[in-house]
Parts: C-alpha cells; sequence; structure tokens
C-alpha cells in the first residue's frame, strides 16, 4: 500500500515549513488540536509565521506550560493571528502583551465570516457576499452592494501554505475520519491549504475506515503522522 503520505514524527512532518508560512490551526475548546504537530513547529522554529485559529481554550504541550499557540508566540515565532477571538477576555497573556507591545498583529475576523472564506478558498470560489460586516468597522475597505433581502459586503477567500488537523483515524490514502466535536474547524481547513498535515489517533490501511464515516478524503489530506 502507498506510504508516501506517512511521516515516522511530526517533527518530519513540519520540517520544511518555512519562515513566513501561513497556516491552519484546527480545534476549538480544547477539542480537536495537533497538539503534537504544533510542539514540534517550535522545536523546528520557522519564524514570521501567520496563523489562522479559533479561540481556545488550548491544549497544553510537552514543551512549556503555555498553550500551544501562545508557545509559538512566546517564543517570537508568530508575527500575525488572524481569529475570531485571538485570546479569552481577561487572560490574553503574551499574546495580549505582544500585541500592545506592538510586536505582533492581531486581523479580528467574525466567525462565521472565516469559515465561509475559508470554505470559499477551499472551493475555488472568489468570494461571498455576507451581510455580517454591513455598518461595522469590518466593512472598512470592502465592496458593498444590495441584494433582494438586503445589503452584503464582500468578503474574499482565505486560503493557506498548511493546515494542522487532529483526527481519530486516517487509513495511508489519507482517508480521515473525525470523532465528536473533535471535528470542527478540521474538514473546511483541510479543504483550504496547499498542504494538510493530520495527526491521527490510529492509522490503519485502506478498506479499514467505513467510507460511510469518512468526512475528509485523501485528496485532501497530505501527510499523515502518528499521535503520541
Amino acid at each position: 500500500m502507498p506510504q508516501e503520505k506517512l511521516y515516522a514524527t511530526p517533527q518530519a512532518a513540519v520540517a520544511d515549513i518555512q519562515n513566513g508560512s501561513t497556516i491552519l490551526v484546527a480545534g476549538f475548546a480544547g477539542y480537536g488540536f495537533a497538539e503534537g504537530l504544533l510542539a514540534a513547529l517550535l522545536e523546528v522554529g520557522s519564524n514570521d509565521l501567520t496563523l489562522i485559529y479559533r479561540a481556545g481554550p488550548y491544549a497544553e504541550v510537552e514543551s512549556g506550560s503555555l498553550p500551544a499557540v501562545e508557545n509559538l508566540v512566546s517564543n517570537g515565532q508568530v508575527s500575525k493571528l488572524i481569529s475570531p477571538m485571538p485570546y479569552e477576555p481577561g487572560s490574553g497573556g503574551v499574546i495580549e502583551q505582544q500585541w500592545q507591545a506592538g510586536q505582533l498583529d492581531i486581523e479580528i475576523v467574525p466567525q462565521g465570516v472565516l469559515v465561509e472564506r475559508l470554505r470559499a478558498g477551499g472551493a475555488g470560489i472568489g468570494g461571498v457576499f455576507l451581510p455580517t460586516a454591513v455598518g461595522t468597522r469590518f466593512e472598512t475597505g470592502k465592496e458593498r452592494r444590495n441584494f433582494s433581502d438586503g445589503e452584503a459586503v464582500l468578503e474574499l477567500p482565505l486560503k493557506a501554505d498548511y493546515a494542522f488537523i487532529r483526527v481519530a483515524a486516517a487509513d495511508t490514502l489519507g482517508n480521515a475520519i473525525y470523532q465528536g466535536s473533535s471535528r470542527n474547524w478540521a474538514p473546511i481547513m483541510a479543504m483550504a491549504a496547499r498542504v494538510t498535515i493530520a495527526e491521527a489517533d490510529r492509522i490503519v490501511e485502506p478498506g479499514e475506515l467505513d467510507p460511510e464515516a469518512i468526512i475528509s478524503p485523501g485528496i485532501f489530506v497530505n501527510r499523515i503522522v502518528a499521535a503520541r
């Protein structure tokens, strides 16, 4: 069976991530984070990164006491965050500190808008008109049009160089299934990245997964590494 998508370690799977890359980080409320990949990225040391993610709390990683995304920010590897809520109010920590010091750029994108921009990027759509930003500061510099059901603002598609996702199981072809709420943003992000890296709790041979349960087909998953 094909083995070219399999990587022996998280470090090997992220070793070619260059400075200046944009990375989608799946996960929501502590579930579905590719903790091993995030910790490996900390070791690899790629910097000037843009991370696109949904707010935490974030899973702890072995390499430090800070949550995964905050570890990367604290290590000076992140130059920009794109998120509906980059940190929880009252617990901004190093993210808030670096932002206030002018060391970190933060772009706030409403959650529904962000997921639609990612969906458009993955589907090859040139953009979507959404009513969310009409009359708000999020409308600045964007095209507005009037439709039969009201005004809407053009939101451009969003894509990335890499996506880090956590899956319950994947076969060696990259077909992946999820467990419960760990699914969250992962299927959308897998489609919107040039290279999607899946951290899998279980890796099996083709044919062992129920085809009706597969959410992310192998065409959207480029690399697989076993979760540790």
